[in-house]
C-alpha cells in the first residue's frame, strides 16, 4: 500500500476543508451537539447538502450517468474523513451517499431510481433503516415483521426499534418477512414514512438529543412497486449495502481530530507533562491509526476490484475501540469538556459513546469476525 496522498487527492481534501470553512457557522461546533437526527441539525443538514450538491462535493464518489463525478474509493474515504472531523454537518444524510443511494443503483428498478435517486443527490431527502427489532437486534433472519402479498399490496405488520432518523425521515429502507424460510424469506420494501399505519415513538436518550426511535406497521399497504430487488433477495442486497456503510463511517477521524483537540487543551494548561497523561494519549493514537489502516486496508481491495466479506467488521470493531478510548481519555483528565467547556470534545463523546452500538452492536462484530473470519467453531468441541 501506497502511504501517500496523491497531489489531486491532495487538492481534492484542500477542497473540501475550505467549503467547509467557508460554510459552516461561526457557532458550528456548539451547534453540532444538537445530534445528526435532532429536528435542528437534519434542518441545517439539507441547507448544507444542497450546497454540496452545488459544489459537487456531495455524490463525487457516484457514476457519472447518476450524477457523481466517479471517483474512486480514496476519494469517497476522503470525503467522509473531512465530513467526520468537522462533525458530520450532513446529518443523516451521509446514509443516503454512502449506501442507499449505491444500493438503488445496484439494485433499483427504472422507476424507484427516478423517484428516488434525484433528492438524494439534491441533498432534499432523509432515510432510515428498518432492520433491527425486539428480540431480532443485529440478527436479522429472526425478524418477524411480516409483508403479505395481496394482488398488487403487501399488506406489512410489525415493529422495528432503534432506527436512527426515523422521526424526520421521507423513507424507510424496510427489512421484512415475505416467507417463513430463515434468509431466503426476507424481502425489502422501500415505504414512505407517511404510509397510513406507520408510526414513530422517540426512544428517550441519556445523552444529547435523541437518535433512535421504534416504529410500527400496522396493516400498511405498500405497493409491490416498492420491493427492492426479488423477494427473498434482501440478504445478498444487505450484504451489498452494509459494507459500503461501515466503510463510510470513519469515526476514526473524529476520535484523532478530538485526541488531537485535547491534548492541545492539556498542554496549554501544562497538565500534559505527567507520564500517566502521555501514555493514555499514545494509546489512544495508537488505536486510532490502528482503525485508519484496517479500513484503508479494505479500501485498497475495493480499488483493486476485489471482493470485501466479513473483514470490514475487523475494521468496524477497531473504530469502536479507538472512539471508546478517546472518549474515556477526555471524561478522564477534561471531564469539564462535558459541562460545555470544550464543545468539540463534547460532541465527539455523544458521538462516541453510541459507538459500539451504532452500525452494528460491537458484540456482534465480534461474532462475525470469530466466525467468518477466524473460523472458530460456534460451540466447543
Amino acid at each position: 500500500m501506497n502511504f501517500e496522498w496523491t497531489a489531486e487527492e491532495s487538492a481534492f481534501r484542500k477542497r473540501l476543508q475550505d467549503f467547509l470553512a467557508a460554510t459552516l457557522p461561526e457557532d458550528w461546533e456548539r451547534f453540532s451537539q444538537h445530534g445528526p437526527a435532532s429536528p435542528a441539525l437534519t434542518e441545517y443538514a439539507r441547507s448544507f447538502c444542497g450546497k454540496l450538491a452545488e459544489e459537487g462535493l456531495l455524490i463525487p464518489h457516484w457514476p457519472t450517468e447518476i450524477g457523481g463525478a466517479g471517483a474512486d474509493p480514496w476519494r469517497q474515504a476522503i470525503l467522509a474523513e473531512e465530513m467526520w472531523i468537522a462533525g458530520e454537518p450532513r446529518g443523516g444524510q451521509y446514509m443516503n451517499v454512502n449506501w442507499v443511494g449505491p444500493t438503488l443503483i445496484r439494485y433499483g428498478s427504472p422507476e424507484q431510481r427516478a423517484r428516488y435517486l434525484p433528492p438524494i443527490a439534491q441533498g432534499a431527502a432523509l432515510w432510515c433503516q428498518g432492520f433491527s427489532e425486539p428480540g431480532a437486534g443485529s440478527d436479522l433472519a429472526s425478524l418477524r415483521t411480516r409483508a403479505v402479498l395481496e394482488g398488487d399490496h403487501y399488506r406489512v405488520s410489525g415493529q422495528k426499534i432503534w432506527t436512527s432518523y426515523a422521526g424526520l425521515a421521507d423513507t424507510c429502507f424496510l427489512v421484512c418477512r415475505t416467507s417463513e424460510d430463515r434468509k431466503k424469506g426476507i424481502s425489502i420494501l422501500l415505504v414512505p414514512m407517511d404510509t397510513p399505519g406507520v408510526t414513530v415513538r422517540q426512544i428517550p436518550s441519556l445523552i444529547g438529543e435523541g437518535d433512535i426511535h421504534e416504529v410500527f406497521f400496522d396493516d400498511c399497504l405498500v405497493p409491490i412497486g416498492a420491493r427492492l430487488g426479488e423477494e427473498g433477495q434482501a440478504w445478498e442486497i444487505i450484504a451489498y449495502s452494509l459494507t459500503n456503510e461501515r466503510l463510510g463511517i470513519p469515526r476514526y477521524a473524529l476520535a484523532r481530530a478530538a485526541l488531537d483537540r485535547a491534548v492541545q487543551v492539556l498542554q496549554a494548561q501544562d497538565e500534559f507533562a505527567a507520564e500517566a497523561v502521555r501514555l493514555e494519549a499514545a494509546h489512544c493514537a495508537a488505536l486510532c491509526e490502528a482503525a485508519r489502516m484496517a479500513s484503508y486496508a479494505i479500501i485498497d481491495r475495493r480499488c483493486r476490484g476485489e471482493a470485501i466479506g466479513a473483514e470490514s467488521s475487523s475494521a468496524r470493531f477497531a473504530t469502536i475501540m479507538a472512539e471508546r478510548r478517546v472518549a474515556e481519555f477526555a471524561v478522564e483528565y477534561l471531564p469539564e469538556a462535558l459541562a460545555d467547556a470544550h464543545p468539540y470534545l463534547k460532541m465527539h463523546h455523544q458521538r462516541g459513546i453510541v459507538a459500539g452500538i451504532a452500525a452494528g452492536a460491537a458484540e456482534i462484530q465480534l461474532n462475525i469476525i470469530a466466525t467468518d473470519v477466524l473460523k472458530l467453531p460456534r460451540e466447543p468441541r
